[in-house]
């Protein structure tokens, strides 16, 4: 089933996370109109080729035209103007710039198949619970009401300042009618009269000036605890989701909500501080000894001035994190002079402020670091789909690295409605590489930051850095296969992993050091538990990703649970997991039975990028033969495990062979002998006599004389006993070796053309 397919059969919870990912840089109409071409196209090739993404951005915008011809012809007003406007947006965002459409497409492509492979998984650890917990709290719904409240009783505040105005013009009216009486009046019973509904006015001026400003400092107390509690709270939840997000957990969401009730609460506020400005008018016109607005009112502005100091200052936020364009599921690692992206919003949306606030990012705060690129820039609501109030920095770029963690610091100010407001926010804590061989570590430095604290700013962190719980660990650690090559770990996987780290599968109370997760070499070997991991995602990433997003790769199994796996199954049946002992390699191991039913297990020697860049795995599996004792190559391959057929299991991945050329032309033929790339395997029999060099390969006793004669009897040995491939080609046989035979590779090639010219 086509991708696209697979996500709109999604459940809600979900489908919010599908559509965290599609914004104004591909909007998801694309997506969807274009779903089948978009999920053809190599996007990912096209990272570091501007011609092919030039060429894609150009079908791309083809295939748009070829839609707004059919709509338009279906007289569909709405959707003709929509695709106008996008088809106009990515020509503006994208012709100079190619290569970020292949970057954009190609992340939201792997976002969907990590929402995917998350809702196929069926066990939740704690700490998706807990934050899926947190998404539809109860806190939430009650803090959303809280601010409708307080909105609710603003209106009405308004009003009664309004009638207080009122009531006020009315006073002012007779008592100027008083004092317009002539003076040999002022003892007559109408006046007396006069005086006594004055008083009663003046009365009840007072109390309802008391009344409003009892309701507005009760609206100022509950916004007060609003402010410092439950929308704080609710804040740092969503910062911790954010954290999570950053190590490849569940997409973040929420924020539009909190949008929401931060803005309703800064416009209460505002609406508030106007209302105790007109009640300053009317002491301008009135007062009285013991006038409650000149005793209250300074002290209730001066409240709900340092109210809309923090809310303001609370609601700059980034909103998305430091990130490299090229390596968007590593967050928060920065190479110097390689730009990197970072998006700010600010949570009060009041059109007053639309391009009115300039912010400013550095690093540190400190001039001894100095970020190259455009680093100040104006926050606007018309880059967002959402219309939110936000700025993107897309050109940033570090020019220093010291061995620590930094944040990036963005700072601005806001000038409204009389009040003069600095802000400022940081990114969470950043690693900076001058090579991109140290991404790994800087990685594996994130993922234990984030995940082992909820402070924003904890520069000094890794001077001792706390231990984890393993079962937290885990789930992180599965979220990594998720998140960057679309499909987690299941329990079984995670068990073998929880051994390796912990020395036992049960995991409850387990906790993880530091130097065990990335500093200490394995026992036995020379590479941590973390380059060992990060090793295998990398070669799952660049030669396995099909075959892993099918399981088909069992992947993280011990030698002794393979053979208890594959030990009562039938002759042929093949399961395929990572080395323990090499970096990035991948074997195979298949069951076969002795004539005297004996059960045998053989393991292939790991495959590494080296040889999976000259031959597809899945065609490895096809074409493996093995060379028993008579000599007769075989395929042993016949059952991925537990029972599915081999060519049921990875037909959909084979390549077409290569002995398929193309054919030739009418008139001409074809100068070169069609061949084809085998690998093959000998086994040998335990019980007899090591074989002497000339049986372990199809060659005569004069060609392996003549063998000798350019190597030495040690290169022989070795050529002979190691893992081969036969290349057949006008009886040629070449050999392709691991790393470390390479120049037993090279003399043996020699030769070999030697013994052609000798034959």
């Amino acid at each position: 089933m086509a991708q696209w397919n697979q996500v709109q059969q999604l459940e809600v919870k979900y489908l919010e996370q599908i559509d965290q990912i599609y914004d104004d840089k591909f909007p998801m109409e694309v997506r969807h109109l274009l779903a089948q071409w978009i999920e053809g196209q190599d996007w990912e090739s096209a990272y570091n080729n501007e011609p092919m993404a030039a060429i894609l951005l150009q079908n791309l915008l083809i295939k748009l035209d070829e839609n707004l011809d059919r709509v338009s012809q279906e007289k569909n007003l709405l959707l003709v103007h929509n695709l106008k406007r996008i088809k106009k947006g990515l020509q503006a965002k994208y012709q100079s710039n190619p290569v970020h459409i292949a970057v954009v497409v190609s992340n939201c492509l792997r976002e969907e198949r990590r929402v995917l492979a998350s809702a196929n998984m069926p066990v939740q650890g704690p700490l998706e619970k807990s934050l899926q917990n947190n998404l539809g709290s109860e806190r939430q719904r009650n803090t959303e009401h809280k601010v409708s409240a307080i909105k609710n009783s603003t209106q009405m505040t308004e009003q009664d300042v309004k009638y207080l105005d009122d009531l006020q013009e009315e006073f002012d009216f007779r008592y100027k009618t008083i004092q317009s009486i002539e003076q040999n009046d002022n003892n007559s019973d109408a006046m007396k009269q006069e005086m006594l509904m004055l008083q009663d006015m003046l009365n009840a001026l007072d109390y309802r000036r008391k009344e409003v400003l009892s309701k507005m400092a009760q609206i100022i107390t509950e916004a007060e605890a609003l402010v410092n509690n439950m929308l704080a709270e609710e804040l740092l939840d969503w910062k911790r989701r954010q954290q999570i997000a950053c190590i490849g957990g569940p997409l973040h969401s929420g924020l539009d909500q909190l949008q929401n009730c931060f803005t309703l609460l800064a416009e209460s506020l505002f609406q508030i501080r106007r209302q105790l400005e007109k009640l300053d008018e009317l002491l301008f016109k009135l007062t009285y000894e013991g006038d409650p607005i000149s005793l209250q009112r300074p002290h209730l502005m001066e409240r709900v001035n340092l109210l809309l100091y923090s809310l303001f200052q609370s609601s700059f936020i980034v909103e998305k994190q430091p990130c490299m364009p090229t390596h968007p599921q590593r967050p928060l690692v920065l190479k110097t002079l390689i730009q990197f992206t970072a998006k700010l919003r600010l949570l009060i949306k009041l059109p007053e402020l639309n391009y009115q606030i300039r912010v400013k990012a550095t690093i540190d705060n400190s001039r001894r670091f100095v970020l190259c690129g455009t680093h100040v820039k104006a926050m606007n609501m018309d880059e967002s789909t959402n219309g939110s109030l936000s700025v993107e920095f897309r050109h940033l770029g570090p020019q220093m690295v010291t061995e620590e963690l930094h944040s990036i610091s963005f700072e601005t100010q806001v000038c409204l409605y009389g009040l003069t407001i600095d802000m400022e926010t940081s990114s969470l804590p950043v690693v900076m590489i001058s090579n991109v061989s140290q991404l790994p570590n800087a990685w594996a430095s994130i993922i234990w930051y984030n995940l082992s604290t909820n402070e924003s700013q904890n520069l000094a962190f890794f001077n001792k850095p706390p231990s984890i719980p393993l079962s937290q660990l885990l789930e992180v650690l599965s979220w990594q296969f998720s998140s960057y090559v679309g499909r987690g770990l299941n329990s079984d996987q995670l068990g073998m992993l929880a051994e390796k780290l912990a020395g036992q599968v049960t995991y409850s109370d387990q906790q993880v050091c530091w130097s065990k997760f990335c500093k200490e070499h394995l026992p036995g070997k020379s590479f941590t538990f973390w380059a060992w991991l990060e090793a295998i995602l990398d070669l799952i990433k660049k030669h396995l990703l099909p075959l892993w997003i099918d399981g088909c790769i069992m992947g993280f199994v011990s030698k002794g649970k393979e053979r208890g796996l594959l030990k009562d199954r039938m002759p042929g049946t093949f399961l395929l997991r990572f080395s323990e002992s090499n970096l990035g390699g991948i074997t195979f191991t298949w069951v076969s039975q002795s004539e005297n039913g004996e059960v045998c297990f053989h393991s292939v020697e790991p495959y590494n990028k080296g040889s999976l860049t000259a031959l597809p795995f899945a065609d490895i599996l096809r074409d493996y033969k093995v060379i028993m004792a008579d000599n007769v190559p075989e395929n042993p391959l016949k059952y991925l495990y537990p029972d599915i057929p081999k060519d049921k299991a990875f037909g959909k991945h084979y390549s077409s062979r290569t002995s398929e050329g193309p054919r030739p032309t009418e008139g001409k033929t074809n100068a070169y002998v069609p061949s084809v790339f085998i690998p093959v395997s000998k086994i040998l029999n335990d019980s007899a006599d090591p074989p002497s060099p000339s049986e372990l390969l199809p060659m005569s006793p004069s060609v392996y004389a003549v063998l000798r004669e350019h190597l030495s009897p040690t290169m022989m040995e070795t050529a002979v006993r190691c893992r081969v491939s036969l290349f057949y080609s006008s009886g040629v046989l070449c050999e392709e070796l691991e790393n470390k035979e390479v120049l037993v590779m090279r003399k043996f090639n020699t030769a070999m053309r030697d013994v052609s010219a000798y034959k």
